[in-house]
């Protein structure tokens, strides 16, 4: 199944819908009461989606066309937002930084959520070399602690895309990474999350950004210097992943950081990223005095 929250023409309006094709349907018009959010659906469990699988198949609700909608991020009121750096190896060159022997991780603040189509701005004084970084975002269904790498992916709930947008001139400045990575809006989700059934192997994704109409990032998350599996079952050793819990698990090469000339977002810019299967994840940048 495919899953978005919608605004409708009062943006502070967030409806949870099942996406078909081009069309949504509102999960309040499946089931009363329902699950608000994504999140209210994860915490109920294997019954809540098999109940909104069920009414589905057998409730008349109304289809409506997708482009009614606005987008509101794939992702809200996480447990946590988990960051993995440095997970793949062409990325951890370009920036000349080492792959560690364990992964890099870091939380990104709520502040930063936002959805698809939306804008994010920040201020010129602030930075003006501000990245972008296409990532698969994986979603924890059900309470993760000492899991195996061989069992780690019975615990995912689904997918998402991530553009991880990142301040480099402040993350270079600074120890700790959450913060040049965690201005309003810069960590862009969706459009929509697909459930585990949808990806047999998080490992076979193509993997791609597109900034200003140029293909920047191109690869596959077979690339990954540790895979899904392995990362969840390293962070379960010492956290208990909570339903809900997103992680955003690295970027591949192609930052625009490393590239000669660089390619840093700027006013006015627009950059798509994408996953094969899951989706495609744009974003308007604005600059400001």
């Amino acid at each position: 199944m495919r899953f978005a929250h919608l605004r409708g023409p009062d943006s502070s309006d967030i409806r949870l819908a099942v996406i078909e094709e081009s069309t949504a349907i509102l999960v309040s018009d499946l089931l009363s009461p329902g699950p608000g959010t994504l999140q209210e659906l994860i915490a109920g469990g294997d019954d809540a989606l098999e109940a909104l699988r069920d009414a589905l198949a057998n409730v008349d609700a109304p289809r409506h066309p997708l482009g009614d909608f606005g987008f509101a991020s794939a992702v809200i009121d996480p447990p946590v937002v988990l960051a993995v750096g440095l997970n793949y190896a062409a990325h951890s060159s370009e920036l000349g930084l080492k792959t560690d022997t364990a992964p890099t991780v870091f939380t990104l603040w709520p502040n930063s959520l936002t959805g698809h189509e939306q804008t994010t701005a920040w201020p010129r004084a602030l930075s003006e070399s501000v990245d972008y970084e296409a990532e698969l975002g994986v979603l924890i269904g059900r309470p993760a602690k000492d899991v195996t790498a061989e069992d780690a992916l019975g615990t995912v709930w689904g997918y998402t895309v991530v553009n991880d947008i990142t301040a480099r001139d402040i993350q270079f400045a600074e120890a700790q990474w959450s913060r040049c990575k965690s201005f309003d809006g810069f960590t862009p989700t969706g459009p929509f999350v697909v459930t585990a059934d949808e990806v047999p192997d998080p490992q076979d994704l193509h993997i791609w950004a597109v900034v200003d109409g140029q293909t920047v990032q191109d690869a596959s998350t077979g690339q990954m210097v540790r895979s899904v599996a392995t990362l969840i079952a390293h962070l379960s050793q010492s956290i208990t992943l909570q339903p809900g819990t997103l992680i955003s698990t690295g970027s591949p090469g192609g930052a625009g950081y490393s590239r000669d000339p660089q390619i840093f977002l700027r006013d006015q810019s627009i950059v798509t990223v994408g996953i094969d299967g899951i989706g495609e994840l744009t974003t308007h940048c604005r600059i400001h005095d």
